[in-house]
């Protein structure tokens, strides 16, 4: 029988929710919209711009979080590792940007690009290359260049942003994966069978590929869906509440606010498919400091944070941080100059 990727003698099948718990949390968010309509915060600005914001990141990014979990959920069931095994018979200095480019022909969430890098590691692949697969995956994917040009549309930056994250998402990925990953005789892999950890392994173990899609696509979106709507949530929140002086203040030091969207990005731990909608809406920051938004997230997150914890060695955090950050802080401030 083939193998798949993403697939493990141990791996669990994703936590269901009950059905009368879903229910449960729809019909409370009714009667709350309903009270808060009846007790007339509807009136209220605060609450009035954190509605507005709120919904419209999250009409526009939703059909992009479904598309995304489409295409993760076909790779899960019907791409064989073996496909991208045959990187392994090139030597290092090919193998490190053929892999991070192959985020383009097959494109992942950052949650699914772990195990399906640490996966492609165990099968031969040259660590520095798996590593430039994982960060690049989550970027150059057709789905998140595609919602990072519609975010950017109505700005009339859509060419230059797009342009920029792929590009400078693509340098970090190859000189990340080149930088930590160049002891060949050190992987860095913890020593552990099997990612079992995570949720969003995609393992397309049990059952027929059909089948297999369709419990992927329905796990992938509403695990995706659920950070794009905290997300936005968090997004619209801090518009809101945070005094337009300070906002001013920070998005006029290009260093200083690199460094906050870097940070806000790792807090709200967007899906690549929709983080695009939320960069565009800090509208008081510079598009330098959203690029790094846009960079950084991918890469370095609290969801991943937990996924690099179980998959790899203590140190490989940190090294990734020390290059991920100054980077992407760097390159947003080329893009400043430049735009």
């Amino acid at each position: 029988m083939v193998s798949r990727l993403g697939r493990g003698p141990t791996a669990r099948e994703p936590v269901r929710l009950p059905l009368w718990v879903a229910t449960g949390a729809f019909w409370f968010a009714v009667a709350a919209i309903l009270a808060a309509r009846s007790a007339g915060l509807a009136e209220v600005p605060l609450v009035t711009t954190v509605g507005v914001i709120f919904t419209s990141i999250v009409v526009e990014a939703l059909p992009f979080i479904l598309l995304g979990a489409m295409v993760s959920a076909a790779i899960a069931a019907w791409v064989p590792d073996r496909t991208f095994a045959r990187l392994a018979r090139f030597p290092r200095a090919l193998q490190v940007p053929a892999a991070a480019v192959a985020g383009v022909g097959f494109p992942v969430c950052e949650c699914g690009s772990v195990p399906v890098a640490r996966r492609l590691m165990m099968r031969g692949i040259d660590p520095a290359a798996g590593i430039a697969f994982m960060l690049a995956a989550p970027i150059l994917n057709p789905i998140v260049l595609a919602s990072t040009w519609v975010a950017y549309d109505g700005r009339d930056k859509a060419l230059e942003m797009t342009a920029a994250r792929a590009g400078l998402g693509l340098a970090i990925a190859i000189l990340a994966g080149s930088l930590i990953g160049r002891r060949a005789e050190a992987s860095p892999l913890r020593p552990t069978r099997d990612l079992s950890a995570s949720q969003h392994e995609h393992d397309a173990s049990g059952g027929r590929p059909v089948a297999a899609f369709t419990r992927h696509l329905a796990s992938d979106f509403f695990f995706m869906g659920k950070f794009l709507i905290l997300g936005a949530a968090a997004s619209a929140l801090l518009q809101a509440v945070l005094p337009q002086s300070f906002i001013a203040g920070v998005g006029g030091t290009p260093v200083l606010s690199a460094l906050i969207m870097v940070g806000i990005a790792f807090a709200l731990s967007l899906c690549s498919e929709a983080d695009a909608f939320v960069a565009v809406s800090f509208t008081a920051f510079p598009l330098g400091s959203q690029l790094a938004f846009l960079v950084a997230g991918p890469m370095l997150d609290t969801k991943l944070a937990v996924l690099y914890g179980a998959t790899f060695r203590r140190d490989f955090i940190v090294k990734l941080v020390l290059v991920v950050v100054p980077v992407a802080v760097a390159g947003s401030m080329l893009f400043e100059v430049l735009t």
